[in-house]
């Protein structure tokens, strides 16, 4: 289903897919834990980094499947998974990306995890796919190959392979085909294209076999970041991209490796006086002189690069200025940004912090449009989510290719949806486990949802089903199972989402 502008009726989420679910009780290793998701613009393929430092790509299935032709349209009603209406993806390839690393002269180590996943906008429909992790970016070229293999193989020790071909037809026959100018033949051709000419004397017929995919990595842009990289974004232009650490952005173009520009330099002259960090950054997706930052103390920056070329004052700076009460140790922290994405016509951003997610408009800085609350019942936990360092988790977010639905990720492995102008502001939770038949839980889910870990097996609990003597403070998350990474997908509304090394889908 396409995303209309006009589309303001609630969706109804069911199951899609999942790859990687493992078995109940089976611990996962922490190499295989999912760290990033990217759709190409298209939308035909998906690309999953890991904390292992492999990026595994998935490709969307072919609608046009002619294998079922044949059958009657009673028949094919019959099928399950006949004329779904909602991308199907498969595994395509995986490539180990980044190898954990030692720097001698910080006496550092470096990670493989996969920080990011950003697909290049190409023109003759090859597939480039850059990735990070903490210090180092690189591009990679996806590229399909078909491998011939022999098919059939028929010995003959009295007759030399190579004397059959000339036994045939003598070179000087006038019934022989011409040659070109460069010296190919193509009776010659044909004959090799059914048969291989092995040292034994051995006719083989060769055959076409699926077509392979092969990935090469074209360019390494690295030592140009001291900290840590946290982003990357392509431009619109589809010649340059931005990388962003915590105090510096750099721009870079993809055909030069060696060389990029410093944008932004957050890093006062006293590290004593720095007072925010830089935690995403994104290219506007249709004014390539357009970029959006987010901090630590919960801004967002606007900024112009045809202004200067260091884009040290913002264009415009987005804060909450409606946001009053009371505060505590804890506000700083949790006002931190961790995850901005604009929509797809440039007009809104999407922020994540840890507990809201808020949709702003470019135009408007005062306040945000709106805001979902995502972990209110948090709010007497987060003494004890400070000791567990559980308060910095950091959660993405991803819009629709309409604007007006929004996602996000929570404890328990639980998927957050909202709608903006659409049903009501509680939004719609689901739970990241495979169970096609379980429908969506809608409303605030997480005050009715038992305490119980074996929820994680035993599926979702409508309100009416719960004790009425359950409370707000009687919601416990399982803290250790989080939904940190999700992607929409550009053109249909389908949701990517990982749990641990799981990856699951969900369709509307």
């Amino acid at each position: 289903m396409t995303l209309s502008p006009d589309s303001r009726t609630p969706l109804e989420w069911k199951f899609s897919q999942v790859f990687g679910e493992r078995p109940h009780g089976e611990d996962v290793q922490d190499v295989d834990v999912i760290s990033t998701i990217a759709f190409q613009k298209s939308g035909d393929y998906l690309a999953v980094g890991d904390r292992g430092g492999r990026v595994v790509i998935f490709e969307r299935k072919d609608e046009k499947d002619t294998s079922n032709q044949h059958l009657s349209r009673d028949e094919l009603e019959q099928l399950d998974f006949s004329f779904t209406s909602h991308p199907q993806f498969q595994y395509k390839t995986e490539f180990q990306s980044h190898e954990p690393e030692f720097d001698y002269l910080k006496s550092l180590e470096i990670e493989e995890k996969i920080n990011n996943v950003r697909w290049c906008a190409t023109q003759n429909g090859s597939l480039f796919i850059l990735s990070t992790n903490d210090k180092t970016i690189k591009l990679w070229k996806v590229k399909e190959h078909r491998v011939k293999k022999v098919k059939e193989m028929d010995p003959n020790p009295l007759l030399c392979s190579e004397n059959a071909l000339l036994a045939e037809r003598s070179f000087m026959s006038e019934q022989d085909k011409p040659s070109f100018d460069n010296g190919h033949n193509v009776e010659w051709t044909e004959k090799m294209a059914t048969n291989m000419l092995p040292s034994q004397g051995v006719y083989s017929k060769i055959a076409n076999i699926e077509d392979t995919t092969r990935t090469r990595c074209r360019k390494v842009y690295a030592h140009a970041h001291d900290f840590n990289i946290n982003s990357i974004s392509n431009n619109s232009d589809g010649e340059t991209f931005i990388s962003a650490d915590d105090l510096r952005i750099n721009l870079w173009n993809l055909e030069i490796s060696n060389q990029c520009f410093n944008i932004i330099d957050m890093k006062p002259s006293n590290m004593e006086d720095l007072t925010e960090v830089i935690t995403s950054a994104e290219f506007h997706p249709i004014h390539c002189n357009l970029l959006a930052y987010s901090s630590s103390r919960g801004f967002i920056r606007l900024v112009d690069m045809r202004c200067s070329a260091l884009c040290d004052q913002s264009a415009r700076i987005l804060q909450d200025g409606g946001s009053h009460g009371f505060k505590s140790f804890f506000t700083e922290i949790i006002a931190s940004i961790s995850d901005i994405k604009f929509s797809n016509d440039g007009r809104h951003i999407l922020s994540r912090d840890y507990m809201n997610l808020k949709l702003w408009d470019v135009r408007m800085d005062s306040s945000p449009v709106a805001t979902f609350k995502v972990h209110d019942h948090l709010h007497p936990k987060l003494g004890e989510l400070y000791n567990t360092d559980s308060i910095f988790d950091k959660f993405d977010c991803c819009i629709s290719g309409d604007g007006i639905h929004f996602a996000t990720g929570s404890y328990s492995n639980l998927l957050r949806i909202f709608s903006h102008g659409v049903g009501g502001a509680e939004g719609i939770t689901i739970e990241a486990s495979k169970s096609p038949n379980r429908k969506p839980l809608r409303g605030a889910a997480p005050r009715a949802r038992r305490s119980s870990l074996s929820n994680l097996t035993r599926g979702f609990y409508r309100l009416g089903h719960e004790n009425s003597s359950s409370g707000a403070n009687e919601f416990s998350s399982n803290i250790s199972s989080k939904l940190l990474h999700l992607a929409w997908h550009p053109t249909t509304n389908l949701i990517a989402c990982a749990a641990g090394n799981s990856l699951f889908m969900y369709h509307a």
